[in-house]
């Protein structure tokens, strides 16, 4: 397994073990709160936050789909870019996706409740896998059909963005998602000298 991918699966598991004894804890400092979280609320926004929210996860079921999802996407991705640019597109993905999650909840959702998950990262690699493979033939579960990377990604980003803005889908962090797939696409752009101030080396093999 690619060391990055590998090492980011490790990293997820231990921690969500470690929430089963400390979750409290964990999530009060280390998940991601909103920016006008009031005082009374006992919590409050802190920069390590938009980074440390991606080793939180909610329940079994939301860091099993994320780990699986990483396995499948990351180690191709990795072996693409090379291990040390593979990291800083995650994680640019990851700070992505919790900067357009403070903009919603501050300008357009507002409560205070606090965002954790890995799915800002994954929704970034999932973007990069669609545009280096775009032919590539993913399986869905359910329904069980199998179609183009390109087709899934854009349809799958539509999905979000239409349970994103018409609330259909509570709890759920839809424009983190869009946020994540939104600075990979920028980056991956970057990175190719698509933009008019290029790189000192274009990063992608």
């Amino acid at each position: 397994m690619a060391p990055v991918t590998q090492a980011l699966l490790l990293a997820n598991v231990a921690i969500f073990m470690l929430q089963q004894f400390a979750e409290s804890l964990l999530v009060s400092y280390f998940a991601l709160w909103p920016l006008n979280t009031p005082p009374e609320a006992g919590v409050s926004f802190w920069p390590w936050q938009l980074v440390t929210y991606s080793f939180l996860h909610g329940g079994l079921t939301h860091i099993a789909f994320n780990m699986l999802a990483l396995w499948m996407f990351g180690g191709p991705i990795e072996r693409l870019f090379g291990s040390r640019p593979f990291a800083v597109y995650y994680f640019v993905c990851v700070i992505g996706a919790a900067v357009a999650q403070l903009l919603v909840t501050a300008y357009v959702t507002g409560g205070y409740y606090p965002t954790l998950g890995a799915s800002g990262g994954i929704f970034g690699l999932l973007l990069a896998y669609g545009m280096m493979y775009p032919h590539a033939r993913i399986l869905l579960l359910f329904p069980p059909i199998p179609m183009p990377a390109w087709l899934f990604v854009i349809g799958y980003g539509a999905v979000e963005l239409f349970l994103g803005v018409t609330g259909t889908s509570a709890g759920v962090a839809h424009f983190a998602h869009l946020g994540g797939m939104a600075i990979g696409f920028v980056l991956i752009q970057y990175w190719r000298g698509k933009f008019p101030v290029k790189p000192r080396r274009i990063l992608m093999r």
